[in-house]
């Protein structure tokens, strides 16, 4: 058995994860909260990720009933991500390598993402929407935009936003644009209520991002859908998604907030796979970098 411990901490999540086997083990986190309408800046996040990552280590060993001897390779999120935050990990995961004797290899979040939900869900050969908020999110208390998926379920009045969809490519640009000019506006002169902003926001993004789901599934004759990433938590988009699978004949996978939220499991689990296909990463290239495309990792391990 192959038994691979896994560190993410690409943004303000920071968790430790154990997989065996495709079983997981331990995955505690702590999340970095900062005040509703803020986000997180890189040093501040990173403080915080010094502060407590030696104790989520210790949970995750404790809670998996293992120790040092025990791993089989360490696994850390080399990026993309924010630059501080993934050097705070990276240092500490390159620190343990050492100490314990174990391989180190250096695994790509989106990757990570990817196939954490393959495990999760046993999905075969998914076309994949992986939706992140760790860029945009307004709160994320327990998930990216929890609050405007919330309130979006209050709201009747559908506002009409900016829609722009190319081909495979989506622009959102216009959108905040749009309702930072109109919603005081709207909202002053009781046009529509908060909610009413924060459903016409959900149902707009949604359909576009369902709309070149589909056109990528038609493309490349998929009857699979899996949504991952901290986004993929939203019920709404689950829902508009399975409604369009469904006029397909096709199956929607989608996992909840334990798993499509940054965590260490999901490190640990793409890491296990790229160790057992022969992937190790030398000490002298575990550097981390914050551009990191999904595009540039050779997998080897599927067909």
């Amino acid at each position: 058995m192959t038994v691979v411990i896994g560190f993410e901490g690409s943004a303000n999540k920071i968790g430790v994860g154990i997989i065996r086997d495709g079983e997981v083990l331990s995955n505690p986190r702590r999340t970095y909260i900062t005040p509703p309408g803020q986000g997180f800046l890189p040093g501040e996040t990173a403080k915080h990720h010094r502060s407590v990552i030696l104790t989520v280590l210790q949970e995750a060993l404790d809670e998996a009933g293992l120790k040092a001897a025990d791993i089989d390779c360490v696994a850390y999120t080399k990026g993309p991500g924010m630059g501080a935050p993934l050097v705070t990990v990276a240092i500490v995961a390159r620190t343990v390598a050492q100490l314990w004797g174990k391989p180190l290899l250096g695994v790509n979040h989106c990757i990570g993402h990817i196939e954490m939900g393959r495990l999760i869900t046993n999905s075969e050969n998914p076309t994949v929407l992986y939706v992140s908020g760790g860029n945009t999110q307004i709160s994320n208390d327990p998930s990216p935009g929890y609050n405007i998926e919330q309130m979006a379920k209050k709201g009747t009045k559908y506002i009409e936003l900016p829609y722009t969809v190319k081909g495979m490519d989506v622009s959102f640009s216009g959108i905040l644009s749009y309702i930072e000019d109109a919603a005081h506006k709207l909202l002053s002169t009781s046009q529509c209520t908060p909610e009413d902003l924060c459903f016409s926001l959900q149902e707009t993004v949604f359909a576009m991002l369902v709309e070149i789901t589909e056109r990528a599934m038609a493309h490349c004759g998929s009857q699979e859908v899996l949504i991952v990433g901290g986004v993929g938590c939203n019920l709404r988009l689950q829902e508009m998604m399975g409604v369009m699978c469904k006029e397909r004949g096709a199956r929607l996978f989608a996992t909840d907030e334990s798993f499509c939220i940054d965590n260490g499991a999901m490190i640990a689990q793409a890491g296990w796979e790229m160790f057992r296909s022969g992937h190790v990463t030398e000490l002298s290239d575990s550097w981390i970098t914050q551009r990191y495309r999904t595009d540039e990792v050779e997998v080897t391990w599927r067909d």
